[in-house]
């Protein structure tokens, strides 16, 4: 195994985009962000169903993305909608913890670990990925109650009046910790990932390095993940613009008359118009404006074949074409969530590209050196490898290497 050599500063945040490309990576990611989806889009649906609209309203509105916001709604619709939201969030964050180990593998030269073995880890460790933002969480509520049982007994008199005096330097030191805590809880929710993914720590474990880095490396992660966050935006729009091109030149050959023409593009628009809806497409286009405006940019890479969407004559289908403009949605919507993991998988690698950085600069601790829970595992697959490889080798050759050494 030959490790990935590292600067161990911020020019290895550019190798990012190169290291995330990874179909093992995007794939466990998909599988995540499938589960999560599942979740959300089932409660979002109740919670929406909950406030009178039909399934059919909700599916010619939303598309696959039911949204509660802006509509009146009673708590109860708010609880289903948050909590679908709370398990695709988590979903997500185990997701990246895997992604995460699978990257030390790759790191320390071991390109074995599969999937499967992630998701036993990411199953082994899932508690600390959970609990350590909501343990972050806890702290910040814990402080501001005690902040408001002393507020009350400011109120009783004299004794209130000197507290106030004598504790006030307490009280201050307690509401620099708490606001210091919420750019933690920040933190938390970028680098619990790669801390459990890499570290292998628990949830106590997790929260004492979140606290670390976060004191220790500020200026880093500030200037870290700026380079990171143009890496990822960059990343995607080049991801997704051969997507795009790929989806255009499809609807190009296959909407020509000779082929199948009109037919083609009535199926097209109608499966377009569920995986991408039109609020999704202006939300999309939106943010993606004011990105480039930011950056004075008119426009992002031009494209050369742009699929076709026209969502306002969308004629009635037969069966088959019902059938076929389902069947390739679920085509698009994969297409789609492949550019979200792709995204998602530059955070976790840039993310553990950081992680890494930070524990050799602190504490001189390489990670790529360091040994963990499945160095015994990850020895006896490359033990296997070794032997299937070697079965496969002319034996004869091996015995005349043997004779001739006798010979010398």
């Amino acid at each position: 195994m030959i490790p990935l050599k590292l600067n161990y500063n911020y020019t290895d945040i550019f190798r990012t985009p190169r290291l995330a490309l990874s179909g093992k990576k995007i794939l466990f990611l998909i599988k995540g962000n499938l589960i999560g989806y599942t979740a959300y889009f089932i409660f979002s649906l109740i919670s929406l169903l909950s406030t009178g609209m039909s399934t059919q309203e909700i599916i010619s509105k939303y598309g696959l993305y039911p949204c509660l916001f802006g509509h009146q709604a009673e708590w109860y619709s708010w609880l289903f909608y948050f909590f679908g939201i709370f398990i695709w969030f988590f979903a997500l964050m185990l997701s990246l913890t895997g992604v995460c180990r699978i990257f030390l593998k790759q790191l320390k030269g071991n390109d074995f670990f599969s999937g499967k073995d992630a998701s036993k880890y990411v199953s082994k460790h899932r508690h600390a990925v959970v609990l350590t933002p909501i343990t972050i969480l806890l702290i910040i509520i814990f402080f501001l109650l005690l902040a408001s049982l002393f507020a009350l007994v400011g109120r009783i008199p004299v004794i209130g009046k000197l507290t106030l005096a004598i504790f006030y330097i307490f009280y201050f030191l307690g509401s620099v910790f708490t606001i210091l805590s919420a750019f933690v809880l920040f933190t938390s929710l970028l680098f619990t990932p790669s801390i459990v993914g890499l570290y292998e720590e628990d949830t106590m474990g997790s929260v004492f390095q979140t606290y670390s880095i976060t004191f220790s490396q500020t200026w880093r992660i500030l200037f870290y993940n700026i380079i990171l966050a143009i890496l990822v935006f960059i990343g995607i729009e080049i991801y997704s613009w051969v997507c795009l091109n790929s989806v255009g030149l499809i609807g190009y050959i296959f909407g020509q008359n000779v082929f199948m023409g009109d037919q083609f593009s009535i199926i097209h628009n109608h499966s377009l118009s569920i995986v991408f809806p039109s609020v999704i497409v202006d939300t999309l286009v939106y943010y993606k404006t004011l990105i480039l405006e930011k950056i004075n940019l008119n426009s992002g890479i031009p494209i050369l074949f742009s699929p076709s969407t026209n969502f306002t004559d969308l004629k009635e289908l037969s069966l088959i074409e019902t059938t076929s403009s389902i069947l390739l949605s679920f085509v698009y919507f994969a297409i789609a969530l492949s550019v979200f993991s792709y995204g998602l998988a530059m955070l976790a690698v840039g993310q553990s590209l950081m992680f890494v950085t930070f524990k050799k600069l602190s504490d001189d601790d390489d990670l790529i050196f360091r040994g963990d829970e499945d160095d015994d595992t990850d020895d006896l697959k490359l033990q296997n490898t070794f032997e299937l490889v070697s079965k496969t080798l002319p034996q004869d050759n091996l015995y005349d290497d043997d004779d001739d050494n006798e010979e010398e």
